[in-house]
């Protein structure tokens, strides 16, 4: 079969206007518009056109957009102003704070020497531990427990407790804490080390993909310095110590803290991340240093009379002792030694019993040595002479109790001299029953007498802790008390106030409050003398130098009870004491106290030496036997020390005893 012819394409023609349109038959007129087809399946009314749909109104739409945005913009522009405006002061303060570090610059505290210029406590540079405990939160530390690897690495180095530090590393909200207070620069150079390598390691782990964690990034530490007591335990309880802040905690640290301590500084600098930004400006007020304070203690004396007492006390197995060593005439202490007494370098060795200065703070019946006060009343209001007649028995009714002396005895004659050459209790009581018509009398001008010699008052040295001592009114005196006060039992003395009785004899009868303190020497160099101390006469100078020669036989006489404190070439004047000691513990007599005071050379007074010893246990616990050896170590370099030349002439000797019927 033939082929099929393919179907013909229709080519459309040109188009044609429609029968009845506008503009018909007009070249280029504009075609009709085309009305709508009904869609498929519609119907529209017969003889209507077909509805036509609308579009809504778009303006409700925006004006609720409008609000919307305006209401957006308003709160926008309240929070700006309240940002600006109203916070502004706030918002900068708390940015500040965030951008600024600001940290203490401890000033140096001032040095304590001796008279000589001698350092007895200085201060050395050291560290102040610290961190930043944001630096320890994971985010910013990459580890876990930053905290508790950081204390464990720290705890041995800084002698802390690994819990105490995990707490204060702990904190995040904070952005400073001290760890440690006054570390060595050997410590901090243990950590620093430390610290290089954890962060030598963190920069590895971090070019290896880890998170370069590092824990100990957060340990800083700030300059300051470390007390430093160059010669251990010497002076220590003149001293005291400086507590951990690095404030006086004791002695003269603590009574001088103010003009020690100076001023601290400031220094502000910008951070970022825990460093320093160097750029970024800051402030500085520098510190001011303390005031160097030059003491009247001369550190060789000091060094003699501690270890004279110090070896006394071990041998004697006694509670503890004292000895003072006073300049006569101006009142300045030479030396203060307590033992046991302990090392401000190392508090951790020290009991709390000893960090005290006993010298000062206990209170004790001095005995026998407080009788030179009982025979200048006398003597000063001429109720006897020193050659007075004292007939002495055995025992001595008086009040409620029979009174005896240290030893018994037969009968003794004495002299005024001899009552105190031979110490004797019951002539005492009998001398200074002469002070007054009546006991009542004697009672009261006794009381006038002790209080002008510094009893019953602190002794003008301002000491922390200083005891004034007990010395009741004559009103209240028992009826016992009349009797033992006037030869040193029921009454109470620190060891520098009976010191001074003796430099007040010594100096002629006029008591100049003891010191300390020579005076300061500021930042800017200049010294500054402290202010001269109170005087006042106690008793006539002509009194004062008999009793100084009454004295000299209670050393120098066969029959005197403190022939061990002789020193060759010099006149000694002195007096043995050897009293009752009340228990602290128990409040009754338990034990007793041993003494010797007195002064030389005897004929041209420099130096006072008074010696105490609480509870001697081993061997003799007399006075004259126990401390007139220390006395006399302790006079005999004193004196040296001093350059004092030994004394020109031979003691006048004043009879000691009397015949009967003479």
């Amino acid at each position: 079969m033939p082929p099929k012819e393919p179907p013909r394409r229709r080519v459309p023609g040109p188009a044609r206007p429609r029968n009845g349109a506008s503009g018909s038959g007009r070249p280029g007129a504009r075609p009709p518009a085309r009305r709508p087809r009904p869609a498929p399946g519609s119907t529209t009314r017969r003889g209507t056109a077909p509805r036509s749909l609308r579009l809504g109104s778009p303006r409700p739409r925006l004006r609720l957009v409008s609000l919307g945005l305006t209401l957006v913009m308003l709160a926008f522009v309240a929070r700006l102003l309240q940002v600006q405006a109203v916070d502004a002061s706030a918002y900068a303060a708390k940015a500040e704070k965030n951008r600024y570090q600001e940290y203490t610059v401890a000033a140096e505290r001032g040095e304590i020497t001796d008279r000589n210029g001698v350092a007895l406590a200085t201060s050395v540079d050291a560290h102040n531990i610290t961190a930043d405990p944001k630096l320890f939160t994971p985010e910013e530390s990459k580890a876990p427990d930053a905290p508790q690897q950081a204390a464990a690495l720290l705890a041995p180095i800084l002698g802390k407790d690994v819990d105490e530090l995990v707490e204060k590393l702990s904190a995040p909200k904070s952005r400073y804490t001290v760890l440690a207070y006054r570390q060595t620069p050997q410590v901090w150079k243990q950590i620093k080390d430390l610290k290089a390598v954890f962060a030598e390691k963190a920069s590895e782990d971090k070019l290896k993909g880890g998170p370069g964690a590092n824990v100990l990034a957060g340990v800083l530490q700030e300059p300051t310095t470390k007390r430093v007591y160059p010669n251990g335990d010497l002076a220590a309880g003149i001293l005291g110590f400086v507590s951990a802040d690095g404030k006086g905690g004791g002695g003269l640290e603590s009574q001088l803290n103010k003009e020690l301590a100076g001023e601290d500084g400031k220094i502000r600098y910008a951070q970022a991340g825990g460093r320093r930004v160097p750029t970024a400006g800051g402030s500085e007020i520098p510190a001011v240093p303390g005031s160097d304070i030059e003491l009247t203690i001369d550190r060789d004396i000091q060094w003699a009379a501690q270890k004279a007492i110090s070896d006394q006390v071990a041998e004697s197995k006694a509670d503890r002792g004292y000895v003072i060593v006073q300049n006569t005439r101006t009142g300045e202490l030479l030396a203060m030694a307590n033992s046991p007494g302990y090392d401000p370098n190392d508090l951790s060795q020290a009991t709390s019993a000893q960090l005290g200065n006993a010298a000062l703070q206990d209170v004790y019946e001095p005995g026998s040595t407080s009788k030179v006060m009982s025979i200048a009343a006398v003597l000063e209001e001429g109720a006897a002479t020193p050659g007075t007649h004292v007939t002495v028995p055995n025992r001595l009714h008086r009040g409620d109790r029979l009174f005896k002396d240290d030893v018994d005895h037969p009968t003794w004659y004495l002299t005024l001299n001899g009552v105190l050459a031979k110490s004797s209790n019951i002539g005492t009581i009998l001398a200074t029953g002469q002070l007054g018509r009546t006991q009542a009398e004697s009672n009261q001008v006794l009381y006038d007498y002790l209080r002008k010699f510094g009893l019953g008052k602190k002794t003008g040295l301002g000491y922390p802790g200083e005891s004034p001592g007990l010395l009741a009114h004559p009103k209240d005196w028992s009826t016992s008390q009349q009797y033992t006060i006037p030869f040193g039992q029921g009454l109470s003395i620190n060891a520098v106030q009976a010191a001074s009785v003796y430099s007040t004899v010594a100096n002629g009868g006029v008591r100049v409050a003891p010191t300390l303190v020579r005076g300061t020497k500021g930042a800017d160099g200049r010294f500054t003398p402290a202010e001269a101390p109170e005087e006042n006469r106690v008793v006539s100078e002509k009194t004062a130098k008999t009793l100084a020669t009454m004295l000299e036989s209670v050393v120098d006489d066969s029959e005197g009870t403190g022939t061990k404190a002789a020193i060759p070439g010099y006149r000694v004047a002195g007096k043995t004491g050897t009293a009752n000691r009340v228990d602290p513990e128990r409040g009754v007599y338990k034990g007793y106290t041993a003494s010797f005071a007195g002064f030389a050379p005897a004929d041209n007074p420099q130096v006072t030496v008074y010696c105490a010893i609480q509870n001697p246990t081993k061997g003799s616990y007399f006075g004259g036997q126990i401390c007139g050896p220390i006395y006399k170590k302790v006079m005999e370099f004193a004196l040296k020390t001093l350059q004092t030349p030994p004394s020109g002439s031979e003691p006048p000797r004043l009879p000691v005893s009397f015949k009967p019927g003479e």
